[in-house]
């Protein structure tokens, strides 16, 4: 499947600045593979040995992988994920 990936600022040097890729994957996690392979880091940004790191929210569509089925989230042909990292102030 291919799947429109939508890259935050503060990841974009990984992706020679690409604020928006196109990767391989039928999971979550396969997609984070494919998108480790080609723009080394990227998996390190976003998972850690839990899954997906704290401040880091992906979406496919309008919902948050942690309310689906987590990095074992299916995706279709033509999805969307979006990247977001938390903000925190204070």
């Amino acid at each position: 499947m291919t799947v429109t990936v939508r890259i935050p600022t503060q990841l974009r040097p990984l992706t020679r600045g690409a604020s928006e890729v196109t990767a391989e994957g039928d999971t979550v996690a396969a997609l984070v593979d494919d998108l480790d392979r080609r723009y080394a880091g990227l998996r390190d940004r976003l998972l850690d040995a839990r899954g997906v790191r704290r401040f880091i929210n992906l979406f496919v569509g309008d919902e948050d992988v942690r309310h689906l089925d987590g990095l074992a989230t299916a995706l279709r042909d033509g999805d969307t994920v979006v990247i977001v990292p938390a903000v925190a102030g204070g």
